[in-house]
């Protein structure tokens, strides 16, 4: 985006290496004493990460006394790379890299759980659409997500397995978002791929490829995955949150204010909220993806109550690190701070 500051995974890890920050969020200790944090999005303009730049637009964050600072990356993965090393204090991402990052012994939360099902889409492109039919199809098929490790990727690889289709027997290529996406379904260079609004909506209108699994409503994401997936979350170390709870509240305050008010509001209305340049494909679509991912979203950021469970089911059933894993729930989100 022209208008957002980035901040890429190398950088990170360069600050990591220069700086010697520790997972826990090293400098990022006293971040907040001013009213300052910063926050890593993994896709400012994606639909499913909306609620962030809303918040910002509407003034909440201000009105908590916030100074808060959104950066953008293109995939979920990268952003909890600036998370781990400091350089940001919060991410809005998916809920499952708590998950996946306790497995490795590093203690992540959801402070605010922004959405109940993933949002996501799966899309096969035009000149495939013969031979991929559901996910049974994938084998020795090249698919595009937003970046190895991401959500994306996750998804994609349970969505396989579900299928009889093992993770080696197809191929996953980091295509990110938007342009890029969009371009590699044109080029032939992936034969489908999962994707967000409003990328989902540019291919549909661009006649580039069809929805193949659609998980943007509670319907859509229990039937491909058997259950509500909690997915875009605002996640935060843990020793962080315990330690800066007052900043953390300010926050959960201006999050669960901004999904009040969506819910309240039509999709007209919250697109003319946002950046103008949000809208690549042009209004009218942007407002069309903006209805069609609302459904994903809850209303007062408190984690559903069978959502943890589904995922770490999901995850169990592809990833080598949590196969075997004990993994704790309970230190995964936390409903303290949307709950007052």
């Amino acid at each position: 985006m022209r208008t957002q500051l980035k901040i890429s995974a190398a950088v990170a890890a360069a600050a990591l290496a220069l700086t010697g920050l520790t997972a826990c969020g090293g400098s990022s200790s006293d971040a907040a004493a001013d009213g300052k944090v910063k926050i890593m999005v993994g896709g400012l303009d994606k639909v499913i990460y909306l609620p962030a730049r809303l918040t910002q637009q509407l003034g909440y964050f201000k009105a908590e006394g916030l100074d808060v600072t959104l950066l953008t990356e293109p995939a979920g993965v990268q952003a909890t790379t600036s998370l781990l090393s400091g350089d940001v204090q919060g991410v809005v991402g998916f809920y499952d890299h708590t998950l996946d990052l306790q497995a490795k012994n590093k203690q992540v939360e959801s402070v605010v759980q922004l959405a109940r099902t993933p949002g996501e889409v799966e899309v096969v492109s035009t000149k495939a659409a013969d031979d991929i039919k559901s996910p049974k199809d994938f084998k020795g098929k090249t698919l595009g997500v937003t970046g190895l490790g991401s959500s994306t990727d996750f998804l994609t690889k349970y969505l396989a397995v579900k299928n009889g289709v093992k993770t080696e027997e197809f191929h996953s290529v980091a295509v990110g978002a938007g342009q890029t996406f969009l371009s590699a379904l044109q080029q032939g260079s992936i034969q489908g791929g999962m994707t967000t609004d409003p990328t989902v909506a540019q291919v549909v209108d661009k006649k580039l490829g069809k929805v193949l699994i659609d998980m943007r409503t509670p319907e859509g994401s229990q039937q491909a995955l058997g259950g509500l997936y909690p997915s875009s979350s605002l996640y935060m170390n843990t020793d962080w949150v315990n330690s800066h709870k007052d900043t953390v509240q300010k926050l959960a305050n201006a999050f669960v204010k901004t999904l009040k008010w969506m819910s309240a509001h039509t999709p007209e209305e919250i697109a003319a909220k946002m950046p103008a340049d949000y809208a690549q494909g042009g209004k009218e679509l942007y407002v069309k993806a903006i209805k069609d991912t609302l459904p994903m979203f809850t209303k007062d950021g408190v984690m559903p109550a069978d959502g943890p469970a589904t995922v770490e089911r999901v995850l169990k059933s592809f990833n080598p690190n949590l196969k075997d894993a004990t993994i704790d729930l309970k230190k995964t989100y936390t409903t303290e701070f949307v709950k007052k």
